[in-house]
C-alpha cells in the first residue's frame, strides 16, 4: 500500500480516540446503551474537527454484529473485528452509503436516494446514509427528502455533516438531532501531535509542536497536514527528522512574534523611524504584506486578551489564549505598555488595514501606512481626560507627542452663580462658535448688566420670551433676580452703526426715569417693527459698549406664570380690504347679535376654535323665518370648518337662546381676500377678561401700545 498522510493514517476509529468532542461522544454512547437511536443526525462545526469521523464510528456502532456487553464488545464502542466493522472502516459496506452532497446536490439524486431508502438493508441492522457537506443540497432536493425525514422507515438513519448549518432549512433541522462540534483546544492538538511524533520517530521540540498547533487554528486535520509537510522538509539527524520552530516558520511564510513585539515597543516610544525600519526588513525579506498584517492582527488580539485577563509576564497563563506559554508571556509584556483602550484601537486599525490589502494594488504602502497609524493613535488623549480638563477639575492636558500653546482670548470677569450647574461640553462649543466669527463680520451682541437701551437691531422672526399674565385675583410674588445667560446667535443678528452723540450741555434736573414692568430703566419708548426688513428709526441715546468678551450674565426677574399671553407691538396701519360684494348689510337687530354671541360661546365651550372664530367674524341677518350667516370662508373651506358637529352645536345654542324654529343658512364669502380682524370683546369672567384687568398687562399696553390677541389659561388642565 502506498503512503498515507497523517490525517488518514491516524484517523480515530473509536469514540475515545476523538479529541476535544466529549460532549458529542458521551451523548452518542449513552444513546447506544439505552437504545435511543434517532433517525436523523446533523453534525456541524469547524473544518477538520471530526464530524465525518464520528459519523463513521456511529455507523460502525449501529451495525456491529456483537451485542453491547458481550465479551468482544463490553462497551458501546464498535468491536472493530466483525465483518460489518471492517467493511465500514474500509468503505466497502453495502448498507452504509456515504454521499458527497456537494456533487450530488440536485433533486434527481435525492429522489433516487428516497426510492432506495424504502428497501431494507441487505445484511446489517440499519441502512445508513452519510451526507457530507449537506448544506450544498438545494432547497428543492431538501423538500423532496422532507417527507422521508419526517416519517422514515425503522431501518433508515440519516447523518448529515456540514460546516454551515444555517443553510439547511429549518424544517429539516427540526426533524433531526443537531450536534454542534467545538474547535479543538491547543492542548488537545499538541497532545495528539506529540503522540504522533513519538509513534513516527520524529524529534520535535515543544516550540515546534506549539507552532504547528497554532497553525491548525482549532482544526486537527489542518495541524496534521502542516506537520506532514514539515516532516517532509525537515533535516535528518541520525536517520530521524528534526522539527525546528524556525524551519516551520519559514515553511509557512510566517515571522516570529518577537518582530511584532519590537514594533509595539517602537510604537510605545513614539519612534516612527524604527517602525518603518522593521517593516522594511520584513518586506525586503519577501514576506507578503497581507500575511504580515494577518499576523499583526493575531498578535494584537493576544495582547488585548492578555490585558483583559490581567496576564503578567511572570504569572500563570490563561485558557483565553490558545497559544504557547512563551507567546503568552510575550503578549503580556506588550500589553503592559498600553491601556485597554489603546490596544483596542490598535487592533481595529490593523483589522481595517488587513481588509484594505485585499483590494489594494500597492499593498506595501498601505501596510506601512497602517503601522504609522499605530504611532499616531498613541498620541491621542482619552476623552475622559479632555472632558475633565474642560470642566476645570484638573490641569489642561498636554498631548504626548507635542505641546500646544492655547491662543490668548479676551475674557471678562463675571460673578458665578451660587450653585454651579454640572459641566456640559456644549458650553465650550458655544464659546468657540462665538469666538470664531470671521474678521470684518458683525460682532455678536452681548447685553451687559444692568440692561440699558441698545442700538436698534434687526432680528430674525424668532420672538423673545412672551410676557406672563397673572389673574388680578391671584397675584404672584416676584422672585429674586435669576442670572440668565442670553447668547445671541450669530447668523440672525445685524447691528446698525451706532451714531456718535454730540456733547450736550449740563443736563437739568429731571424726574425719575420710568421703569418697565421688569424693573429695568427705560430711556425712551422704542418703536418695534414686526417686519424684519423694515429698519426702525434710530434712538438718539448712547449705545451700549459692545466688546469681544464672552457674554456676561443678564439678570431677569421672571414672575410665576399662570397665563401666557402674546403682546404684539403696534403694527403699521394697513388699508382695510374692501368688504365682499355679496355680503348683506349688517343687521341692526339686537336679536341677531345675541344669537351670534350664543353660537360663538357654544362652539368655544365645545373646543371647536376654528368654527367659533368663523362665527365670530361672520354677519348674522334675520330675514323672515331664516337666519343667514354670511361667513368669510370659501366654498371649499365652509363645509370643512362648519361641519355637521359644529352646525348642530350652533343650532342647539340658538334654540336655547330663543331662536325658535328659524332656518339656519351658511353663506360662503365671495372673495378669498383676508380681512382685518377686529379685536374681540372679552366675555365676563373669562381668562381674557381677567388678563385685561391685571395692572401689569394694562401697564404693558400703555408702554407698548399693544393689544391682547391670545390668552392661554394654564389652569384648565389641572
Amino acid at each position: 500500500m502506498g503512503y498515507q498522510v497523517l490525517a488518514r493514517k491516524y484517523r480515530p476509529q473509536r469514540f475515545a480516540d476523538v479529541a476535544g468532542q466529549d460532549h458529542v461522544t458521551v451523548t452518542l454512547m449513552n444513546a447506544l446503551t439505552q437504545n435511543r437511536i434517532a433517525h436523523g443526525y446533523i453534525f456541524s462545526g469547524h473544518r477538520g474537527i471530526g464530524k465525518t469521523t464520528i459519523a463513521r464510528i456511529l455507523a460502525c456502532a449501529l451495525n456491529c454484529r456483537n451485542a453491547i456487553g458481550s465479551a468482544l464488545r463490553p462497551t458501546p464502542e464498535p468491536c472493530e473485528v466483525c465483518e460489518s466493522c471492517l467493511e465500514i472502516r474500509a468503505g466497502n459496506s453495502v448498507d452504509v452509503i456515504e454521499i458527497d452532497a456537494a456533487t450530488n446536490r440536485g433533486i434527481d439524486e435525492i429522489r433516487e436516494l428516497r426510492d432506495a431508502a424504502r428497501y431494507r438493508p441487505s445484511r446489517d441492522r440499519f441502512k445508513i446514509y452519510i451526507l457530507d457537506e449537506a448544506h450544498q443540497i438545494t432547497d428543492a432536493a431538501f423538500n423532496a427528502l422532507l417527507k422521508t425525514l419526517e416519517e422514515p422507515p425503522d431501518h433508515i438513519v440519516f447523518m448529515m455533516a456540514t460546516t454551515q448549518p444555517e443553510d439547511i432549512p429549518q424544517t429539516v433541522r427540526s426533524r433531526c438531532q443537531h450536534f454542534s462540534f467545538h474547535a479543538v483546544k491547543l492542548v488537545d492538538i499538541m497532545g495528539e501531535l506529540r503522540g504522533i511524533a513519538r509513534h513516527e520517530g520524529i524529534d520535535a521540540d515543544e516550540a515546534a509542536l506549539s507552532l504547528l498547533a497554532e497553525a491548525g487554528d482549532g482544526s486537527m486535520r489542518d495541524a496534521l497536514s502542516i506537520m506532514d509537510q514539515a516532516i517532509a522538509s525537515a533535516p535528518l539527524e541520525d536517520g530521524k527528522a528534526r522539527l525546528d520552530a524556525s524551519q516551520i516558520r519559514e515553511l509557512m511564510g510566517a515571522v516570529p512574534n518577537a518582530v511584532f513585539e519590537r514594533i509595539m515597543e517602537a510604537v510605545n516610544e513614539n519612534n516612527s523611524a524604527q517602525v518603518i525600519t522593521v517593516a522594511n526588513e520584513l518586506l525586503d525579506a519577501g514576506n507578503s504584506p497581507a500575511q504580515l498584517a494577518r499576523q499583526a492582527v493575531r498578535y494584537l488580539r493576544s495582547c488585548v486578551i492578555a490585558k483583559i485577563a490581567g496576564l503578567t509576564p511572570d504569572g500563570p497563563g490563561t485558557e483565553l489564549l490558545q497559544i504557547s506559554p512563551d507567546e503568552q508571556r510575550r503578549a503580556a509584556r506588550t500589553a503592559a505598555l498600553f491601556t485597554e483602550e489603546e490596544l483596542t484601537r490598535f487592533l481595529q486599525t490593523m483589522l481595517r488595514t488587513f481588509d484594505e490589502l485585499g483590494y489594494r494594488q500597492e499593498q506595501r504602502f498601505h501596510f506601512e501606512l497602517g503601522l504609522l497609524k499605530l504611532v499616531h493613535l498613541r498620541r491621542l488623549l482619552p476623552v475622559e481626560e479632555v472632558l475633565s480638563s474642560m470642566s476645570g477639575a484638573g490641569p489642561r492636558p498636554t498631548p504626548r507627542a507635542a505641546t500646544q500653546t492655547p491662543s490668548a482670548k479676551s475674557t471678562i470677569t463675571t460673578t458665578p452663580p451660587p450653585s454651579k450647574p454640572a459641566f456640559s461640553p456644549f458650553d465650550q462649543d458655544k464659546t468657540r462658535r462665538y469666538d470664531g466669527i470671521a474678521a470684518g463680520g458683525p460682532e455678536p451682541v452681548r447685553a451687559p448688566a444692568p440692561v440699558a437701551v441698545a442700538e436698534p437691531i434687526r432680528t430674525a422672526p424668532t420672538p423673545p420670551p412672551p410676557p406672563v399674565a397673572v389673574p388680578a385675583s391671584k397675584p404672584a410674588p416676584v422672585p429674586p433676580a435669576i442670572p440668565v445667560a442670553v447668547p445671541t446667535p450669530k447668523p440672525v443678528v445685524e447691528l446698525a452703526p451706532a451714531p456718535v452723540p454730540e456733547p450736550a450741555p449740563e443736563p437739568e434736573p429731571v424726574a425719575e426715569p420710568a421703569v418697565n414692568p421688569f424693573g429695568n430703566p427705560v430711556a425712551e419708548e422704542p418703536v418695534l417693527k414686526p417686519v424684519i426688513q423694515s429698519a426702525p428709526e434710530p434712538i438718539s441715546k448712547p449705545a451700549i459698549e459692545l466688546t469681544a468678551e464672552p457674554e456676561p450674565v443678564l439678570e431677569v426677574s421672571i414672575p410665576q406664570p399662570t397665563f401666557s399671553i402674546v403682546a404684539a407691538a403696534d403694527p403699521e396701519p394697513e388699508p382695510a380690504p374692501a368688504a365682499p360684494t355679496n355680503a348683506p348689510a349688517p343687521s341692526s337687530n339686537g336679536e341677531a347679535e345675541k344669537l351670534q354671541r350664543a353660537a360663538s360661546d357654544a362652539l368655544s365651550a365645545s373646543k371647536q376654535g376654528s368654527a367659533s372664530d368663523a362665527i365670530e367674524d361672520s354677519t348674522f341677518t334675520i330675514d323672515g323665518g331664516e337666519i343667514r350667516v354670511q361667513t368669510h370662508l370659501s366654498k371649499t373651506m365652509l363645509p370643512v370648518v362648519m361641519n355637521a358637529e359644529a352646525e348642530k352645536t350652533v343650532k342647539d345654542a340658538m334654540r336655547a337662546a330663543g331662536a325658535g324654529a328659524l332656518k339656519l343658512i351658511f353663506l360662503p364669502g365671495a372673495s378669498r381676500a383676508v380681512t382685518a380682524k377686529a379685536p374681540r370683546a372679552a366675555r365676563s369672567g373669562s381668562a381674557q377678561a381677567k388678563a385685561e384687568q391685571h395692572p401689569l398687562i394694562q401697564q404693558a399696553q400703555q408702554l407698548f401700545n399693544a393689544e391682547i390677541q391670545t390668552v392661554i389659561d394654564l389652569s384648565e388642565g389641572k
